[in-house]
């Protein structure tokens, strides 16, 4: 006698047989063997919905497997066909056309900044006249690379090399705490005091707080340069003069306050100590 074999599709999907529903349509849609050979076309169609999270044309694979799904749609009529393709193409042009309205709106915002920082460092009527006179040409250029060059004078951290040359030869100023006895003065701490460790120290572009700390600073330098060049240079008559001496000034006292608030950081930390933990006495 023969023994009949009956096989029992089960779908990987709900977990339902062909016995629970008679009428309901399978599809054997990857190399999968066993019990995840047969899926519902419907479960499949939601599971691949899901994956596809609304892009019709993304392709999707077996989970098990990983063989791509071959997804097959109707033949659209013309007008759709001409529809459908036009909303490929707008799809495909939008990215590249938003990165071209987005780099124009940072130019020109650029050449703006530019004009309103010459008329503010020589003057409102020198600027309009020295802008006037120059060559467009020159200006569509000129203009823009004032905030960049703001911004990339602004990343050039001098106050390290200043720390790094105070911390190498610190141990040869200690002279200083000779000529000053006891307690030393404020700029004077931290000069030959050696130090048991030397702390980690973070990267000045690790965070993103950094960066918009430089972007905000550079673009707003050439104004902090003129109020510092009308407080500290008012007998100064050149507007130019005055701006620069006053971006010089204000450099050079931030730089030093910095340095000094660094390296009290620095051995802050160095100095730093770590407690026991308290003990608790058991009842």
């Amino acid at each position: 006698s023969s023994l009949d074999i009956v096989i029992v599709m089960s779908c990987w999907v709900c977990f339902a047989t062909d016995e629970d529903d008679r009428t309901a349509e399978w599809v054997r849609p990857c190399r999968c063997r066993g019990s995840t050979k047969w899926v519902h076309q419907s479960c499949l169609q939601r599971w691949v919905d899901e994956k596809q999270r609304g892009n019709s044309t993304a392709r999707v694979a077996c989970p098990q497997c990983n063989a791509e799904y071959l997804i097959v749609f109707p033949k659209l009529g013309p007008v759709v066909f001409v529809l459908d393709l036009a909303d490929r193409l707008i799809s495909k042009a939008c990215p590249f056309a938003a990165a071209g309205i987005m780099v124009g709106s940072i130019y020109w915002t650029a050449v703006t900044y530019g004009a309103v920082t010459v008329m503010q460092v020589v003057g409102h009527k020198e600027g309009l006249d020295v802008m006037e006179r120059a060559d467009p040409l020159f200006l569509l250029i000129g203009l823009p690379t004032i905030p960049v060059m703001l911004i990339l004078g602004k990343m050039i951290r001098w106050e390290d090399y200043v720390l790094r040359l105070w911390r190498k030869y610190s141990n040869k100023l200690q002279i200083l705490n000779s000529i000053f006895p006891g307690q030393p003065p404020f700029v004077l701490q931290g000069i030959g005091c050696p130090v048991p460790r030397i702390p980690a120290e973070a990267s000045p572009l690790a965070d993103h707080v950094s960066a918009t700390r430089i972007l905000c600073g550079a673009l707003v330098f050439p104004t902090i340069a003129t109020i510092v060049g009308k407080l500290m240079f008012s007998s100064v008559n050149s507007n130019l003069q005055r701006t620069i001496l006053g971006g010089i000034a204000f450099v050079a006292i931030k730089g030093a306050f910095k340095v000094y608030f660094k390296q009290q950081q620095y051995l802050r930390q160095a100095h730093r100590k770590i407690l026991n933990f308290p003990e608790t006495e058991e009842a």
